[in-house]
């Protein structure tokens, strides 16, 4: 191996202890816990060998929020293709990703609720965003009537699944009703579906 692939390797693995020491710590004590000192005595390396990595906590949340999006991708594509129907492939997206954001708070921060670095929703985003998204638009556009924009109604879906989310983490709505809403989502959403 020569030296220069070594130390592309060694790089490449400093980048993900770092985070995944991001990810833990944020998961453990939230985001507000994650500073760039707090990170380099975690991985024990200097805060100049971190910043030669990432310019700062924005730029790792991104990566973290990229490394996120893969994973929920991925989470929703098995919910997705599993279901027999449209509108069970639409009820099973819907509760892949609230089981999701329920399962990792932090992850789904960074992908979702903090800014980030990352060009959104369009076609500069990184290809685990446009993956994501494009789970949960193979899910709805089955049920996109013939004078609907099956990327809005997406948008909408998900802007749905996002808002029932966030009320429920933040004690807004109750959670013994959680699947009723969900149920009732998919259903008006699915209403004019065979």
């Amino acid at each position: 191996m020569s030296i220069q692939r070594r130390r592309e390797r060694e790089r490449a693995e400093r980048e993900r202890l770092i985070v995944t020491a991001a990810r833990e710590l944020a998961e453990a004590e939230g985001w507000d816990a994650v500073t760039t000192r707090r990170l380099a005595a975690e991985i024990e390396y200097s805060q100049p060998v971190l910043y030669s990595h990432f310019k700062g906590k924005g730029a790792i949340m991104a990566a973290v929020a990229i490394e996120g999006c893969a994973e929920l991708a991925a989470e929703l594509r098995v919910a997705r293709t599993s279901a027999r129907g449209t509108r069970e492939a639409l009820a099973a997206v819907g509760e892949a990703y609230t089981v999701f954001a329920r399962r990792r708070p932090a992850l789904y921060d960074a992908v979702f609720t903090h800014p980030v670095d990352l060009p959104f929703a369009t076609p500069e985003a990184p290809a685990p965003l446009r993956e994501a998204f494009g789970e949960l638009f193979q899910a709805v556009e089955p049920i996109a009537a013939e004078d609907d924009d099956p990327g809005l109604l997406t948008e909408t879906y998900w802007a749905g699944l996002h808002g029932l989310v966030t009320l429920l983490r933040s004690g807004r709505l109750p959670e013994h009703a959680h699947e009723t809403r969900l149920a009732l989502l998919i259903d008006h959403f699915t209403a004019d579906t065979t």
